[in-house]
């Protein structure tokens, strides 16, 4: 495990409406529209939390069409668990 990656990732966390759009990720892959229905922001806003999540590594996008689609990453899933554990 990288501990300087996962500290980086903990502190992109360590915001409410980006927990959140982790947790909803967590039932798998959303699309930018679909996420911001659970939300009281902007598209700008959630762009803007998602290119923190994707610059922290917890997240992949993957573009279809004019729609991004958001996954959480497998790498850092299984880093936050395994700390988790210990």
């Amino acid at each position: 495990m990288d501990y300087e990656n996962m500290v980086v990732g903990l502190k992109a966390l360590a915001e409410p409406n980006r927990l959140k759009i982790v947790d909803l990720l967590s039932c798998g892959t959303k699309c930018a529209c679909d996420l911001l229905e659970h939300f009281d922001f902007s598209q700008p806003a959630l762009s803007h939390h998602m290119k923190v999540l994707e610059k922290a590594g917890i997240i992949t996008v993957e573009k279809k069409a004019t729609w991004n689609y958001y996954t959480l990453s497998e790498e850092f899933t299984r880093d936050f668990q395994a700390l988790c554990k210990s």
